[in-house]
Parts: structure tokens; C-alpha cells; sequence
């Protein structure tokens, strides 16, 4: 059809028109999102751009990927395939209807042990596809750094390469076949041609359509072999290269594949249904030399000499992602573990095989090198699968270690993914290093330097005209940098708006006249994903950008201090929609996203929502809006985000902020107020215990008490003990005994005694005198606000803290350490504090306080504990964390704990959220919800578990939520511990 021609979209239809939807709707089994809010959410991926789409599709079948074709076919409207909504060129945002098949079509369909290959549905992501091949001993190879969120079909879409693309290729050399959907209803099996067209077992319209592609190909090889750079790392434009045997530098060279056609090809030719892939054994053992280097130039001299010693990998770390990681809480204590001095570079290279003398022997051959090449004593070495992990971990968070750059500036993506020969390495990162800095700025290197594709991301701020036209100066000057060094423009993340429009400089006229024919060929209307690869808008267009001219943040008078990221709006706009919430490992991010799949119920979904809401784009009073609080209902507080989200998006401390303004609108209702005021009326509940808990006790009182006040007659409400703790009364130890303070809080005061009981002992026996944090004489006892803050009571909240704060300032001016049981409670101290009432007091208090297992297994470090503890009953203890334990890195205090204690064999229980959360698991709409995430892991294990064996956790919610799940009673730490004490 020709070089001009300009996709013909129908304009009849509006963004969240209601006639498409209620027709999808009527015929789409799946979801079907329509709404502002939804729209909104799926107006980003991970790159710089915000285009809202006509509304979203989530397909729970293959018919519903048929049937959403064959309307946006007929309707004449775009249609755009997405799958963990990843990309970061733009790839998967666009004014289509979006299809999302993340959270169904994410099956493992077809594997062959004998073969080594497996047919999968385009939505599983690349970690639950290699925890599925691990048992049998393969993984599949393509290992990009996003792989606990990156699916097989956006990944096919990209051409999506990885660490270790040096030896096992690219997705091109690992896609075997492919089962795709065009737009004129015809469905292929596109893969490897054979000799002979005319063969009778090709459907027609598959000969036909491979007939014409071959010609084209035949037609155009010349111009191929001249104008494709002959490099791995070149996925721009359309592989037409595959249409011509030995034009390409990928293995497989023999009869053309035309699955190697649609990969790479962004969703803009074929809706992908089943990816057929190629897998590899995996390696037996693997080895990590971390090559320390002065400057960064020389560690890109040595790149090409440190690829002869045959490595898996060689990946870059530099100077500015050390002292970002260093900033993270989860990776600080890894670069102080494996970096010595202060080097400017890193470099990480892994050697793999199936037998561990030669990769010792090429760990050697490594160390030598790094002495010929000046640098002795360079390399820490990483032989323990545990050590690879965990800085393997640093470097495959690059990208969100970058983002978590605060204020305006940010890294952005647009010239990242260029490729050089290695050769010319040095110069090329030199030379843009100096374009850096003539545009005032300065870029972050790291990732593939074994195959030349460094990631470099200069900082810009794009809410300022300027910061576009910077951005389009740099990108000019580096792409004909790129085509100087003979290299690729687009070396791995692909082309989406930001490379699309540099095709033609690039390849040349006429090579992007053959992309257009080939686009015209497979999709005549242009449906497919319209304006990537071909018929691109500007890349610096403002209209298209998160920050669009204009662009302003609410100002609101907050709740909360967010100074540090220059207020609220900067501290939404930290998340950059990488996506590391969508992961389903075993860290504790995102419990509700594991339980529902939502992108609603995403940290990811959370944030874009706010910032959309605070920025005006989801109308007037959108923040304080129901739409809003449906957005953040099922945020349980976890705090995963804090510790786990590279770029520290703290989604917890938002919702508190949403909700004081929420309900300053909208007012509390009766829940809100019996969870939020329970410390201020539970002395008066103890005392007639008996007449509270009869809810449970008498038919029918549950059910009503789920009518009025909407907690879930289906969860028993935890039992209010008349002998409550009394804090006043309550000191024990040796007088002479080093002090402690111990805070009393409300949940084990009034609800389980007993365990503020065995920490008193356990404490008292080992030599400490106890002493109990109290109020000024007749007020009611200390409290941390943390029931306030869950219903957005800030002020109420505020005022507890200063209380506390006030009976505690003694104490810790004194040095006394300020011990509490209660994870929520106690944790509250060291975090929401600092938000409610910043300055000194608030942050000398949280470098005193702590919980009871991290001043145990402090003591027991430092050598100064004495306890006489002795093997208990039950030799072995089922421990589950609490979220906020994980989310502070105490479990490890946990579990050093419970080991002090002789023969205890100890297994922590590897899950999220229990679900309970506070006040989350007895609302009765969301107690389904809730039993979903406990029922994840968590009480599959306890159900396992021997009668006989100790089930701990430390959170009184976890507690309940294990008592109510799986019949078993769990026990805090204290008391396991108490139990082992020597009695007389």
C-alpha cells in the first residue's frame, strides 16, 4: 500500500463509550472495564507515556481474544494486545481497546521432558513458567530482569533478550512456533517453512500469506544484508532478515521461520495465543566473580577481553547504582557485603556448566586476567548459590534502584537500549557520557555489557518543555553515534513510540517502505496496535507523556509529612509502573494483587490512580471519591511496598493519607469507629469481658452483628480476658539487672496476657530488670495510634504518639531500649511516628525501639545474654511473619531466637500476607478476600504441620487468622521461649 499511508481508524467511538461496551459485555466472558478509573490505570506501562485507552478487555478465554478481534474488527477500532503492561518504550498503552491476558491466559499447555519444549498461553509470566519447568530440570533461558512480571507473549512481542543472551540468544533464537490470531478472523500456526510451499498440509491462506512474505524477502535481500546490523542485539523494525536464509546472525539459519517474524513485532501484526519455546537443561553450578574497576572506562576496555573467557554473563554495575542501593534498605546490607572500597564500576561475571571444577578453574582464569589487565586483587568471588542470588538480585533491580531517584528529574528511557560492537565499547559510552554533559545532565550505566547493550538512562525532568526538547537533542546526537559505531538503535526493549520514529534514519526509505508493506500484508486496516514499528508519532510529543504541558499536582494540606519527595503528589509519583508489585515470589508485595490478579488491587494501580486523581485527571473530587476508596479497599497495610518496592513507594502511609481526607468528607461508620477506638474503651470492655464476648456465644448475635456493624459473622472476634495485663503493677528482675522498657500494647494487654506475661519472665530470667512504659497517673494507658491511623484518624492518632513519645522521652534519653511484642504496634514507632509528628523526639524514639526477638537475638550476638534454656516438648516450630516483620528485615531475629533454644528445628512458612491484617480479615466484604491470601500458603502448611510442633507468629491478627483457618493455636515467640526456661 505504500510508504504513506496512514492507518484509517474509526473516530466514532469515544474513550469508555458505553455502545462498544455493552456489546463487548454482552459477548466477552471475561471482564470488560469501561470506566475512568480503569482506563486510567491501564494509560501507562513502564516508559515515560500516558495514552488512555477506549477501554480494556480482560480475557479469561481464547474466545474472548477471538471474539474481541472480530468486533474491533467490524467496528473499525484499534485493538492492542498487553500482557504484565511492563513495557518501557510505550509498546502497551495507546488509544485501543487493551486486551489484557495476564490473569487468565497464563497457562503452561503442552510440555515435552524428551524434546525440551513447552507450549504456553502468552499471559505467564516468565517466573511461573520456570517454577514449572524447575522439578524437571530446564529453565527457560531468556532471563530479563523483569521476570517475575514479564509474560511470555509481551516478552515474544519485544524480542525480549536478558542477562544471558551471550549464550543461550535472544527470544527470536528461543521461539519455536507461534499460534496467532490476524485481524481477518484467520488463525496459523506460524513457524519454520518448509522447502517446498506447495506442500498439501498448509492451510491456503497460510501458504498464500507465506508466498508473498518470501518474495518480499527474496525481493529485498540485498537491502537486508546492507542496511541490518550484523549484531544479537539488533530488535528494531520487523525481522524480515527471517524471510532470507543467512541474512541473519541467529542460529537456525536453514528454511525461514515466520514465527521469527512476529516476534519483535509489538502485537502490531498478530494477537499471539500460544508461544511454543525451546528450553535448556539447566546448568548444575554456577560461579560470580564481582570485578572491581577504578573507572568506568576500564571497565569497558576490559569487557571485550573478559568475553573470551566464555561467560554466561557479564553485567554492569556503576557508581551511581551502588550508592542508590545503598540508599534501599533490602540491598544496602548487600553492597556492603560484596563491595570492597569504592570502586566506580562493577562488572559481574558468571561462569555456568553442568561440572563445578571448570567454572572454579574459569574463576581462576578470571582473577588472572584482571591482574594482566592492571587490576590485582579486583575480583570477590561468589560461589555459594545463596551469595549469587542475592547480589544477582541488586543488578536485576537496576532499573527500579535508578527510578528511585527522587523529585522531578527521573532517569528516562529512550536511548537505553543501543548496541555496539564490544570493540568500540569504551569510546561510544565516553562520548555520550560527554553529550551527558554538555545537556547538563548525567546518566546511570548498567546490564548487558558482554553483548554491548548498555542501559543508560540520562535525567530529565519532562513536566518542563525544556526537559523534551533535551531529551530529543540527546537522542539524535547518541543515535548517530549508534549508526557511526555500525551498531543497533533498539537493542533489546524494543521500539514502541520512543525508537519507532528513528527507524528511518536508521535503515533507510526504503527499508521502512518494506515495514510498511509488511504491516499492510498481515493487518490491512491497521487495527493491530496502531503507531509502533510504523506510522509513528513524535517521540518528544508532550500530549503523549505522563507529564502532559500543564500537568499539576493537587495541593492538599496533608496529613502526614511527605517533605521528602517535595509532598504527596512527588511520593505518588515516585512509582514509575515497573511493575515488581505484580511478582508472585516469595516476598510479601502485593497480597490483594496475588489474591485477585486486579491491576486495581496492584501497588502498581493504587498509585497511577492517585496520581491521575491528585492531577486533576479523573474529574473533580476524584481523590476523596467512592471510586477512589474502592481503589485502596483492599490495601491491607501490609507494608511489603515499603521494603520491596525498589523505588519505596510506601502505599500503606497513602492509604492513611487518603483515608483522613476520605473520611473528613465522607465520615466514619459504626466499624471504623469500634476498630479505630478500641484502646480508648477496651479497660472499660475488659472488665465486663464476659457480657463482650457474647457475639460469639449466643445464635444469631454474628449475624446481626454483621447486619449493623459489617463484621462477618462467618470470623469469630478475638476474646476479651478480664484478667487483662496490668502495666502499672507489672515489674520484675534482678533491681541491679541492666533496665528495659517493655510497652504493653492493647491487643496483648486485654486479649492475650499471657505473652506479655512470658516476655517478662524470659527477660527477668536472663538478668534485665523489666520495667513497664506507663502514662502520667489516671490516664489511660500508652497507646501507638495504630488503630487511628487504619481508619484514617490522624489527628487521634497524632495525639496518642505525642503521649507516648512524652512517657518514653526518659527512657531514651537514657539509652534504655523500648521493647514491645506487637509488630503493628511496636514498628509503628520506628515508621508512622516520623510521619505524624517529624523532628527530633520522634526519631531518637525509633532508634530505641524495638521488638522482643531483635533485642534477644541482639544480646545473644553481642555475647550478653544468659539464659538457661533447655530443649522443649515439641522438637520443632512452624513459624509464619508478620508483614511488618518482613517489611523491617527482622524475620531473621525471629528465627535466630527461636534457634536459641537446643534441638528446636525451625521452618519458616514461606508466604505472604496471612490476611488477616488488623481489621481487614472481619469485614464481611472482604473476608473472602482474606481467606484467599491465608489459604495461598500459610494454612496449607499449618494444616501439614504435626500436632506435636509449635505453630508461632508473632501478630495477633496472624494468631487469629491461623486459629480460625486451621484449627490450630499459634504462640508467640515469648512464650516458646518461656517455655524452655529452666524451671525450679
Amino acid at each position: 500500500m505504500g510508504a504513506n499511508r496512514i492507518p484509517i481508524i474509526n473516530t466514532g467511538f469515544t474513550k469508555g463509550d458505553s455502545g462498544l461496551a455493552q456489546r463487548l459485555q454482552r459477548e466477552i466472558e471475561g471482564e470488560v472495564l469501561f470506566d475512568a478509573f480503569s482506563r486510567g490505570r491501564y494509560s501507562t506501562d513502564a516508559s515515560h507515556y500516558q495514552i488512555e485507552p477506549l477501554g480494556v478487555v480482560v480475557a479469561k478465554t481464547e474466545q474472548d481474544v477471538r471474539t474481541a478481534m472480530e468486533i474491533a474488527a467490524e467496528e473499525g477500532i484499534p485493538l492492542l494486545p498487553r500482557g504484565g503492561g511492563t513495557s518501557q518504550c510505550g509498546q502497551t498503552i495507546g488509544e485501543a481497546l487493551v486486551v489484557d491476558v495476564s490473569k487468565h491466559l497464563n497457562k503452561v499447555i503442552d510440555f515435552d521432558a524428551d524434546a525440551g519444549t513447552a507450549s504456553v498461553e502468552p499471559g505467564i509470566a516468565l517466573d511461573q513458567l520456570n517454577a514449572f519447568l524447575n522439578p524437571h530440570g530446564y529453565m527457560f533461558t531468556v532471563d530479563v530482569s523483569t521476570s517475575s512480571r514479564a509474560t511470555i507473549g509481551g516478552m515474544t512481542g519485544n524480542n525480549s533478550c536478558g542477562a544471558r543472551s551471550i549464550r543461550y540468544g535472544t527470544m527470536r533464537d528461543n521461539v519455536r512456533a507461534i499460534d496467532a490470531l490476524l485481524t481477518d478472523g484467520s488463525e496459523y500456526r506460524f513457524g519454520e517453512l518448509p522447502g517446498d510451499l506447495s506442500d498439501s498440509s498448509l492451510p491456503p491462506g497460510y501458504r498464500d500469506l507465506a508466498t508473498t512474505l518470501l518474495k518480499l524477502g527474496a525481493r529485498e535481500a540485498e537491502e537486508i544484508f546492507a542496511r541490518f546490523p550484523r549484531l544479537m542485539r539488533r530488535v528494531g523494525g520487523y525481522n524480515i532478515d527471517a524471510l532470507v536464509p543467512g541474512a541473519s546472525n541467529h542460529p537456525g539459519g536453514g528454511q525461514p521461520n515466520l514465527a521469527h517474524l512476529l516476534v519483535g513485532s509489538e502485537g502490531t501484526l498478530a494477537f499471539s495465543t500460544r508461544v511454543h519455546l525451546g528450553l535448556h537443561r539447566q546448568p548444575k553450578h554456577k560461579v560470580l566473580g564481582i570485578c572491581h574497576f577504578p573507572t568506568f572506562y576500564g571497565a569497558m576496555e576490559s569487557t571485550q577481553h573478559i568475553v573470551k573467557l566464555d561467560p554466561a554473563a557479564v553485567e554492569l554495575v556503576d557508581r551511581n547504582m551502588m550508592d542508590l542501593a545503598r540508599d534501599i534498605d533490602m540491598f544496602r546490607p548487600t553492597i556492603e557485603k560484596f563491595v570492597q572500597g569504592e570502586p566506580d564500576s562493577l562488572l559481574l561475571v558468571e561462569f555456568a556448566g553442568d561440572a563445578l571444577e571448570p567454572q572454579l578453574a574459569k574463576l581462576r582464569d578470571l582473577n588472572t586476567l584482571m591482574s594482566d589487565l592492571g587490576y590485582p586483587n579486583a575480583v570477590v568471588e561468589a560461589t555459594t548459590g545463596a551469595d549469587q542470588s542475592e547480589f544477582w538480585n541488586v543488578r536485576k533491580s537496576g532499573l527500579n534502584i535508578m527510578m528511585s531517584m527522587k523529585g522531578d528529574g527521573k532517569p528516562i528511557s529512550f536511548i537505553e537500549d543501543c548496541a555496539v560492537p564490544l570493540e568500540d565499547l569504551a569510546e561510544y559510552t565516553d562520548r555520550l557520557t560527554n553529550v551527558f554533559t554538555k545537556y547538563g545532565t548525567k546518566g546511570t550505566w548498567y546490564a548487558h555489557a558482554s553483548v554491548g547493550c548498555l542501559h543508560v538512562r540520562p535525567v530529565v525532568n519532562l513536566k518542563e518543555e525544556v526537559g523534551a526538547g533535551t531529551m530529543r537533542a540527546i537522542a539524535e546526537e547518541a543515535f548517530e553515534m549508534v549508526r557511526e559505531y555500525k551498531g543497533s538503535h533498539s537493542g533489546e526493549h524494543g521500539d514502541g513510540i520512543v525508537r519507532s520514529e528513528f527507524h528511518r534514519p536508521m535503515f533507510g526509505d526504503r527499508m521502512i517502505d518494506n515495514f510498511e508493506e509488511v504491516k499492510d500484508i498481515f493487518d490491512p486496516d491497521g487495527i493491530m496496535n496502531p503507531g509502533k514499528i510504523v506510522h509513528p508519532p513524535k517521540f518528544d510529543d508532550r500530549s503523549l507523556l505522563r507529564f502532559k504541558p500543564g500537568y499539576e499536582s493537587l495541593k492538599l494540606d496533608t496529613a502526614l509529612d511527605w517533605s521528602e519527595w517535595g509532598g504527596l503528589g512527588g511520593a505518588v509519583e515516585m512509582c514509575n509502573n515497573n511493575g515488581a508489585c505484580r511478582k508472585f515470589d516469595a516476598g510479601v508485595m502485593c497480597p490483594s494483587f496475588r489474591a485477585t490478579q486486579d491491576e486495581q488491587h496492584l501497588v502498581r494501580g493504587r498509585a497511577n490512580t492517585l496520581r491521575l486523581a491528585l492531577s486533576g485527571q479523573l474529574g473533580e473530587d476524584a481523590f476523596t471519591s467512592d471510586e477512589m476508596r474502592a481503589t485502596m479497599e483492599l490495601c491491607v497495610g501490609c507494608k511489603g511496598c515499603k521494603r520491596e518496592c525498589p523505588t519505596g513507594v510506601d502505599m500503606s502511609r497513602m492509604k492513611t493519607e487518603f483515608l483522613y481526607h476520605y473520611n473528613r468528607r465522607h465520615g466514619l461508620t459504626l466499624r471504623d469507629k469500634l476498630v479505630a477506638y478500641l484502646p480508648r474503651y477496651a479497660p472499660w470492655a475488659s472488665k465486663f469481658a464476659w457480657l463482650a464476648n457474647l457475639r460469639d456465644g449466643i445464635p444469631g448475635l454474628a449475624k446481626l452483628s454483621e447486619a449493623v456493624a459489617g463484621l462477618s459473622a462467618r470470623r469469630t472476634l478475638p476474646k476479651w480476658r478480664g484478667d487483662a495485663f496490668n502495666a502499672r503493677t507489672q515489674h520484675a528482675g534482678p533491681a541491679t539487672g541492666t533496665p528495659v522498657v517493655m510497652l504493653a500494647d492493647t491487643f496483648n494487654t486485654y486479649f492475650e496476657p499471657e505473652n506479655l506475661i512470658a516476655a517478662t519472665r524470659v527477660l527477668a530470667s536472663a538478668g534485665y530488670r523489666v520495667e513497664f512504659a506507663e502514662a502520667p497517673t489516671g490516664e489511660r494507658p500508652l497507646c501507638c495510634g495504630r488503630t487511628f491511623l487504619a481508619a484514617g484518624l490522624v489527628d487521634e492518632a497524632r495525639a496518642e504518639a505525642a503521649r507516648t513519645i512524652e512517657a518514653l522521652k526518659p527512657h531514651v534519653e537514657a539509652g534504655t531500649p523500648i521493647i514491645g511484642l506487637e509488630p503493628s504496634c511496636l514498628l509503628t514507632l520506628r515508621d508512622e511516628f516520623a510521619a505524624i509528628l517529624p523532628g527530633p523526639d520522634s526519631e531518637a524514639l525509633a532508634g530505641r525501639a524495638m521488638l522482643f526477638e531483635e533485642f534477644i537475638a541482639q544480646q545473644a550476638d553481642a555475647g550478653r545474654l544468659t539464659l538457661d534454656l533447655q530443649p522443649t516438648p515439641q522438637k520443632r516450630a512452624l513459624l509464619h511473619g508478620h508483614c511488618h516483620q518482613k517489611a523491617f528485615a527482622v524475620m531473621g531475629s525471629v528465627e535466630k531466637t527461636l534457634r536459641l533454644i537446643p534441638g528446636l528445628d525451625v521452618e519458616t512458612v514461606t508466604s505472604s500476607c496471612c490476611g488477616m491484617a488488623g481489621a481487614f480479615g472481619y469485614q464481611k466484604e472482604t473476608y473472602d478476600v482474606s481467606m484467599k491470601m491465608a489459604e495461598a500458603s500459610l494454612l496449607p502448611a499449618v494444616r501439614k504441620e504435626s500436632t506435636d510442633s509449635y505453630i508461632v507468629a508473632d501478630g495477633t491478627s496472624c494468631r487469629h487468622q491461623i486459629h480460625d483457618g486451621a484449627a490450630r493455636d499459634a504462640v508467640h515467640v515469648a512464650r516458646v521461649l518461656a517455655d524452655a526456661l529452666q524451671t525450679d
